[in-house]
């Protein structure tokens, strides 16, 4: 019986615990579009996916029940649109709803003809899978460690230049004025904020900014309202540009219930229990770090202000692999551009699932 606990294991399983086939230090091979969710199997506590672990608040169980009664109607957006562009300050034309950040990648990727584009390293890997998979040469940045964001690495030419903030895996946040400092004329600027509500005691966001030519912000509700199976999300740019990609997607993209979360997730209740958690979150956040700080050979790689923390670990493959024969998934850090075998990335739980975690780490030092 194989770690997932079936003798049936597909290949696929088999293939998401063991890896890329490729060496992980040709970076010209990584493989892009592994990501968290490949590293969890039954029976595994989850510390590989950035996902909040929270039971659903009730207010959005029942908005979300209360759309199960329209599902014969096609989707309209028109109240989805409107909640988010309330919510950020943006006229009604600067918005459009996606199934996730992960469509909004791809349509940017299929509605756009960059002459240079950049991915800024290391982060999401999606970004850069959307690119290639549409034909686009891509080019690296790669920041070194601790992995702040310096616009002047960005070449001047390019014409599409892609970053997180704050960052996935390093949990770096940057702020928003640094972030803007990389709009150009001439240039798509855009910023991953899919993680933006976790961050506290820095201003992040530029969601707000519709007087920076040629940004785009991508946002999703997975990560702070535990959506990730309902696909969920949106983008804001200029009217222009949110036309142009509205035409490269599919009609009636996103389902009935993700409109009606995206109306219920906009609210001012919504948003201050978002604030609440974020402070909560912190703490969270806090107490790993001390725990993996009193750690001989753990050494965070950045500083963490998101909802989980990357750390260098020596033999890190090794000690993935022994903390899943103890029962935790963690993500492995080799297939992120900039990164290495030697990277694991921890999300942040409850202090009580920490403890738990940190005892079994220390039996692999």
């Amino acid at each position: 019986m194989d770690r997932y606990g079936d003798k049936s294991a597909s290949s696929e399983a088999r293939r998401r615990e063991t890896g890329p086939t490729t060496n992980p230090r040709d970076e010209t091979q990584l493989d892009l579009r592994w990501h968290g969710d490949a590293e969890v199997g039954p029976g595994l506590v989850d510390l590989a996916v950035n996902v909040r672990h929270a039971p659903m608040p009730s207010w959005l169980a029942e908005a979300l029940t209360r759309s199960m009664s329209d599902l014969a109607r096609y989707p309209d957006p028109d109240e989805a649109i409107t909640a988010v562009a309330a919510r950020h300050g943006r006229d009604r034309t600067e918005v459009l709803p996606t199934a996730g950040a992960a469509q909004a990648f791809v349509l940017l990727a299929q509605a756009l003809q960059p002459r240079y584009a950049v991915v800024v390293h290391p982060q999401f890997t999606e970004p850069e899978a959307a690119l290639r998979a549409a034909g686009h040469h891509v080019h690296r940045v790669v920041l070194p460690p601790p992995y702040e964001l310096t616009p002047s690495l960005v070449p001047d030419e390019a014409d599409l230049v892609i970053v997180g903030n704050p960052t996935n895996p390093t949990s770096v946040a940057h702020r928003a004025g640094v972030v803007a400092e990389l709009v150009r004329p001439g240039r798509i600027l855009v910023v991953d904020e899919a993680f933006a509500d976790t961050v506290t005691g820095m201003s992040v966001e530029l969601a707000g900014r519709a007087d920076l030519p040629g940004l785009v912000v991508i946002r999703s509700l997975t990560k702070t309202w535990a959506l990730a199976g309902l696909r969920v999300g949106y983008l804001l740019a200029s009217p222009e540009l949110v036309a142009r990609l509205g035409q490269a997607q599919p009609l009636w993209a996103v389902s009935t219930p993700a409109l009606a979360a995206m109306v219920a997730c906009s609210s001012p209740a919504a948003l201050a229990e978002t604030r609440a958690w974020a402070v909560r979150l912190a703490a969270d956040r806090a107490h790993l770090v001390t725990g993996l700080t009193a750690l001989p050979k753990v050494e965070l790689a950045a500083a963490p202000a998101s909802s989980f923390v990357l750390v260098r670990i020596p033999g890190a493959m090794d000690v993935r692999a022994a903390l899943r024969e103890g029962g935790f998934a963690v993500r492995r850090g080799d297939t992120f551009p900039g990164l290495g075998p030697d990277y694991l990335r921890i999300a942040v739980r409850d202090q009580s699932t920490t403890d738990a975690f940190l005892a079994a780490l220390a039996t692999t030092m």
